[in-house]
């Protein structure tokens, strides 16, 4: 491993993924609150999954041109101010509507971070390994993010939470502002600076197997929200445990992520198992983890959570890792772009499509409607690899 992987801009970037995800883990326990503050239901609520997703799309649309124009420390520090911002309206309690818009800069913020930093760790030499570790600290967050809010809820309102993960954001603006100098780009910068000329996004979206990877990411991540965000809920009013419980139930659901994503892909690199076997067999224990989270007592629900994530862990990062597999070389910044974007669509019609079924039918129906995402993940990513243009790695 090169003495880069622990540098202080991968180490920084590392802290800005536990920022990611603890902002990612807290939503879910705070929906509640929302619900019974703003005096709207599971549907309405969800509006703010579509507009958050609106503003996350647009920042993997822009953030080729963010990067070619004003380089890799401004692009985050772009990225940063913008949720900061974003933060500080929450906090101050502001109308539903307002709530609903402010998504868009939320989305945004969090967006062009996520994108310009795994674009960035790509061009690093072991960029798997880097990836898959920015993708764990994620998981870190969310982890932690819950754990927050659930506490913070006893003695204070949601909006509490907001006024921390403002105070974190300036912490982490402070830290790009300082440790990346104004000329520090990505190696492939060159890549991300062509594209709107010679066509690449073009090419990109022209290319079956990287928009198959694209629909996979998009079903992973609505699938990953979507227990993120109403296994709180499904654990509260559905199975009758107390709010405490619930909230460690979510954690451990994170923490079976990051878990995932620390031990497995080594474990499979001392297996033998290549990327693709190791793709489909955590695949498969997605479905298998949540059918047996639907079939056991609510009481060992938190374990059976804590599996579903510990098999999600890896799907991530690893696709990314695999993008050289199923695009050229000067097209995979461009694709991972376009991945990162396409992948938000996902995070707010499916976890909102949960939300509806939940409101109309029940909020049992979650754990069958992740059955059926696990499965559909599993269909789309087959599909990807096989493509003509897929290799093996």
């Amino acid at each position: 491993m090169s003495h880069r992987a622990w540098s202080l801009p991968v180490v920084l970037s590392y802290g800005a993924f536990i920022l990611v995800g603890v902002s990612a883990g807290v939503g879910g326990v705070l929906l509640p609150a929302q619900i019974r503050d703003y005096d709207v239901d599971m549907v309405t609520i969800g509006l703010t999954f579509f507009t958050f997703s609106a503003g996350f799309f647009l920042a993997g649309a822009s953030v080729g041109a963010l990067l070619a124009r004003l380089g890799t420390r401004s692009a985050l520090l772009v990225g940063g101010a913008g949720y900061l911002v974003a933060t500080l309206i929450t906090a101050t309690r502001p109308s539903f509507v307002v709530l609903v818009v402010v998504q868009l800069l939320v989305g945004y913020g969090m967006g062009v971070l996520e994108s310009v930093l795994n674009v960035y760790l790509a061009s690093l030499p072991s960029a798997t390994v880097l990836l898959n570790r920015l993708h764990a600290f994620f998981g870190v967050g969310a982890l932690l993010g819950p754990l927050l809010a659930a506490r913070m809820l006893r003695s204070w309102p949601w909006t509490s939470v907001f006024l921390v993960l403002a105070a974190l954001t300036a912490v982490l603006l402070v830290g790009f502002a300082v440790v990346l100098p104004p000329n520090h780009e990505p190696a492939a910068r060159p890549a991300v600076r062509r594209s709107p000329r010679d066509g690449l996004l073009a090419q990109v979206l022209r290319s079956p197997a990287v928009m198959l990877a694209a629909g996979f990411l998009a079903v992973y991540v609505g699938l990953e929200v979507s227990v993120g965000n109403w296994a709180y809920t499904y654990l509260v009013e559905g199975q009758g445990r107390a709010a405490l419980a619930a909230g460690y139930a979510v954690s451990a659901y994170w923490l079976g992520l990051t878990v995932g994503r620390f031990v497995i892909s080594p474990l499979a690199v001392r297996l033998g198992l290549t990327p693709q076997r190791m793709m489909l067999g955590c695949l498969l224990g997605v479905v298998g983890a949540t059918a047996l989270t639907w079939a056991v007592p609510g009481s060992l629900a938190g374990a059976g959570f804590a599996l579903v994530g510990f098999f999600l862990g890896p799907l991530f990062p690893t696709a990314m890792a695999l993008m050289p597999d199923l695009a050229p070389a000067p097209l995979v910044p461009t694709a991972i772009g376009v991945l990162n974007a396409v992948s938000v669509v996902g995070g707010a019609g499916l976890p909102w499509l949960a939300g509806a079924i939940a409101q109309g039918v029940g909020i049992w129906t979650l754990l069958p409607f992740v059955v059926v995402l696990g499965v559909l993940q599993l269909v789309l990513w087959q599909a990807a690899v096989a493509q003509p243009s897929a290799t093996a790695r």
